[in-house]
């Protein structure tokens, strides 16, 4: 196997990540010291498509994610390199040959400070910022103003709903996601479903996203709802050009953990109606 310390980075060869190889990505999360967060690699594994650099001792050198919603858009995440091979170009392999493998696909990221230079390099650009809030949401008295949804009668609606602000097909991955998941709620009125969100585990906290509203009002009852049954940490991230939001979720005890920004390849436009995507799935997925 080539090593990642002498052969030029352009040279390496990247393959792609199964379930049997969590316990890689989970050891090289641990020495960029993010989360042993199990269960998401897990379901990135089997729902995403996994790109790694092997490292000669049987280690990872690197990863990164593409989650692809039908041909129109695609997600980059989880751009992670072991901290022996930094400054060595294994990010740029990897961004380019996910890019690729991306086509024609208007191809989004949540870049860190440390990343953003190199997709700035790659052709992103930033369109906005988003923090992530942890805390204990505090629920108060507010009366609930969602339901669980019915998986078997709402799934068409809220597919629908979904496409029309995402604007490309994840019917597939919110299927696995629901499956995934701690639990999905519901907004209606007379005509329809005006909103959902889903909520999910990863080690000791509740994450809740996505999450789509008709407006801020909507968005807040869902993630009131979703957050009665946490039970100890939840985490959500909110574009910072949602002030009141973010105030809301600062009042309720949820403080900024660190902030990312939302970059999109080559000047693209973003499709569906971002004003009513108030959380993303997760930010290795989009």
């Amino acid at each position: 196997m080539p090593d990642p310390l002498t052969t030029p980075a352009t040279e390496l060869p990247v393959r792609r990540l199964g379930p049997e190889d969590l316990s890689r990505c989970l050891a090289l999360s641990e020495d960029r010291a993010w989360a042993r967060e199990e269960r998401k690699w897990l379901f990135l594994l089997e729902n995403a498509e996994v790109y790694a650099i092997d490292a000669p001792s049987g280690d990872l050198a690197g990863t990164v994610t593409l989650t692809r919603y039908g041909m129109a858009a695609a997600g980059i995440g989880m751009m992670l390199v072991a901290t022996r091979y930094g400054g060595r170009g294994l990010g740029r392999r990897l961004m380019t040959h996910v890019l690729d493998a991306a086509g024609d696909a208007t191809v989004f990221l949540w870049a860190t400070e440390f990343g953003r230079p190199l997709y700035e390099k790659l052709g992103f650009e930033a369109l906005g910022v988003t923090e992530a809030r942890v805390g204990r949401l505090r629920t108060g008295h507010d009366p609930v103003l969602s339901r669980p949804a019915d998986l078997d009668a709402d799934l068409g609606a809220l597919l629908a709903l979904d496409g029309e602000v995402f604007g490309a097909d994840r019917a597939d991955l919110l299927a696995r996601l629901f499956a995934f998941a701690e639990e999905v709620r519901v907004t209606e009125d007379e005509s329809g479903l005006t909103g959902y969100a889903v909520s999910w585990r990863s080690v000791d906290t509740l994450f809740i996203g996505p999450v789509v509203a008709d407006g801020e009002a909507v968005a807040r009852a869902l993630v009131t709802d979703l957050a009665r049954k946490a039970g100890g940490l939840v985490r959500i991230e909110a574009e910072r050009a949602r002030p009141g939001l973010l105030d809301w979720l600062g009042e309720r005890g949820l403080s900024q953990a660190f902030s990312t920004s939302f970059m999109v390849h080559g000047g693209r436009p973003v499709p569906g109606d971002r004003t009513r995507m108030f959380a993303p799935m997760m930010l290795a997925t989009g």
